[in-house]
Formats: structure tokens, C-alpha cells, sequence
């Protein structure tokens, strides 16, 4: 009993010669805003208050006092570590002006991926065409010929068209987000072009040797502008992740490497929802019975729109300094700032 009586008086004593301090800490955690100066000394208040309560943990336990202490800790931390934002804020934050400003820093890089992509896929048509031996290595004549007449048109309405459209836009969608997150490796995002230019290019010669080049661009056209569209951005972010650890200018690798890993990932889930799209599209208006002029309508319209969230939004919210990243505080801020 003497002993506990002598700890609650040394913790009393303790307490009162630190009161002003604490006093202090808490006056700065409650301010609204802070000083260079005031910001300096809610860092020195908070280290300090930190290691009295290691002191009061250390000889007393739990404790009222420390009890209090801890709590307004907490409340001085969240001033210089900062708090997440508002979900309800974020939402319209990341489609307003982190995800169009990331997809703006794309613009030429896309356009560069479509125009080496239509460029591959020309000549890898143009070759089988002019080389029936060549043709011949896709297939038998048999074979070729039953994917020109009926495999190629008949594939749009194989199956039910929510199954259909919940099939192309999982495998697009996993396509997408592999070419941003594996295209540091430098390799892959190259591979995924010269892929899909070639199977472009092989399914419009067998289409156009078979006399149906016409149902060929008919069938694309509706969902396939905004879905390559969206290919082609998927690997323009890669290549521009892999460019920032190649080339990271005044910054370390390892900052280019994060920052824009963080800003252009965002691509990936943008991406997704505009390839949910694209499926819709694949499956209930390519193979509808629409008159063809509207059909491709919608999907000019679909393109169009993207492409004026993509340079119009895109290029106010770059202009007002957006470029996707996240906030100080979601990407680990370390720095304290008065205001």
C-alpha cells in the first residue's frame, strides 16, 4: 500500500510539472491553422508528450492520466499525418480529375500504340493476301472458309448476350490491367500489340479472301472502336511506367516509379468500366438486328464520348495541376506543411 501511494504522488507531481506542456499540445491539435513556427512546435510537443507517456506506462501502467495523454497524442498525430478523405469526396475527386488528367498524359502515347498497331496488322493482311502459301498456314480451306461464313459472325451470338457481354469484358478487362501492371517488365506490352495486330490483321485476310471484308468492318466497327481504343490506352499506361524507371529525369527511380505507377494504375480501373461498355456493346448491339448505320452510330457515339472525357476533362484537369497521383496523405506524405 505505501508503495502504490507513493507512485499515484509521484504521478501527480509528474503530471503537474508537465501540465503547460500538454496543455500546449493540445491547444495546437485543436487549431485550425497552423503556423511554420506552430507547426514546428506541435512536432516538438507531440515527441515530447510521446515519451512522457512511455514514462507513465513504463512506472504506473494504465492510468488515467496516461489514459488522457494517449488520446490527445492521437488528436495532434492526425495534424501532421493528415486523415483520409471522405469517400463521398474521393469518388467524384477520381473521376473528375485524377483519372481524365491520367488518361490525358496518355494522348500521344495512345496514338502511337493504335497507329504501330493498324500499321502491323495492314501488313500482316496484306502479306497473307498476296501469298495464298501463307493463308494456307492458318488453317485448311475447309477451316478457313467456315470462319469467313459462319464462325466469325455466328461467334457474336454463340451464347446468351449477358453471358457473352460478362466473357469479353472479364478477358478485356484482365488484358487491360495486365499491360499497366506488367508493362515495367518493358517486354510485355510490345508482345500484346504485335498479338492483337496480328490476329487482326490474320482474321481480316481470311475475311477479305473469302469476299466478306465487308462483314468484317461491319462486325468490329460497333464495339471494337472503343474497345481497342481502350487496349490502346491499357498499354500506352504500361509503356509509360516502364519509360519512368528508364528515363525518371530530376526525380530518383524509385519516386518516378511510384508516382506514376500510382497515377497510371488508376488507368486500369477507369479502363474497366470503359470495356463494361465496349461488352455491353459486343453483346446486345453488334449482333442485334439494328440497321447497321446505327449500330455503328452507337459506337462512334461511345468512342466520342470517351475520347472527350479522355482530352477535353482530361486537359482541364491537367491544366489545374492534376496528373492522377494520389493525395499526400493516400500516397504516404512524410512532410508537414503549414496552412
Amino acid at each position: 500500500m505505501p508503495c502504490l501511494l507513493l507512485k499515484q504522488m509521484d504521478l501527480d507531481a509528474y503530471s503537474a510539472a508537465h501540465r503547460a506542456e500538454w496543455d500546449r499540445l493540445a491547444r495546437l491539435a485543436g487549431q485550425r491553422h497552423l503556423s511554420g513556427s506552430d507547426a514546428d512546435d506541435l512536432i516538438d510537443h507531440y515527441q515530447s508528450g510521446a515519451t512522457h507517456l512511455s514514462a507513465i506506462k513504463t512506472t504506473a501502467g494504465s492510468t488515467v492520466q496516461g489514459d488522457r495523454l494517449s488520446v490527445l497524442l492521437s488528436r495532434a498525430r492526425l495534424r501532421f499525418t493528415g486523415a483520409p478523405a471522405n469517400l463521398l469526396e474521393q469518388v467524384p475527386l477520381f473521376f473528375l480529375l485524377q483519372l481524365p488528367a491520367a488518361l490525358y498524359r496518355l494522348r500521344w502515347l495512345t496514338l502511337a500504340v493504335a497507329a504501330v498497331t493498324f500499321l502491323v496488322a495492314g501488313l500482316y493482311a496484306s502479306w497473307a493476301l498476296a501469298n495464298p502459301d501463307v493463308l494456307a498456314n492458318f488453317g485448311s480451306d475447309a477451316d478457313l472458309s467456315r470462319l469467313a461464313n459462319e464462325e466469325f459472325v455466328g461467334y457474336y451470338s454463340a451464347n446468351p448476350a449477358a453471358s457473352f457481354t460478362g466473357q469479353v469484358w472479364t478477358n478485356n478487362a484482365w488484358i487491360a490491367a495486365q499491360c499497366v501492371a506488367f508493362g515495367i517488365l518493358g517486354v510485355y506490352v510490345p508482345y500484346v500489340i504485335l498479338q492483337n495486330a496480328q490476329n487482326l490483321g490474320v482474321t481480316a485476310a481470311v475475311m477479305f479472301a473469302y469476299d466478306h471484308g465487308d462483314v468484317f468492318f461491319l462486325y468490329i466497327a460497333p464495339h471494337g472502336l472503343l474497345e481497342l481504343t481502350a487496349i490502346f490506352v491499357a498499354a500506352a499506361a504500361g509503356l509509360r511506367i516502364f519509360w519512368a524507371w528508364i528515363a525518371p529525369g530530376s526525380r530518383t527511380r524509385g519516386q518516378a516509379l511510384a508516382e506514376d505507377g500510382r497515377a497510371l494504375f488508376t488507368v486500369a480501373i477507369g479502363l474497366a468500366i470503359v470495356l463494361l461498355v465496349s461488352g455491353f456493346l459486343e453483346g446486345f448491339v453488334t449482333p442485334s438486328s439494328l440497321p447497321w448505320p446505327v449500330k455503328i452510330g452507337i459506337g462512334v457515339v461511345a468512342l466520342a464520348a470517351f475520347l472527350g472525357y479522355m482530352l477535353v476533362l482530361g486537359k482541364r484537369a491537367w491544366r489545374a495541376g492534376e496528373t492522377g497521383d494520389l493525395g499526400g496523405f493516400e500516397a504516404g506524405e512524410r512532410r508537414i506543411f503549414a496552412g
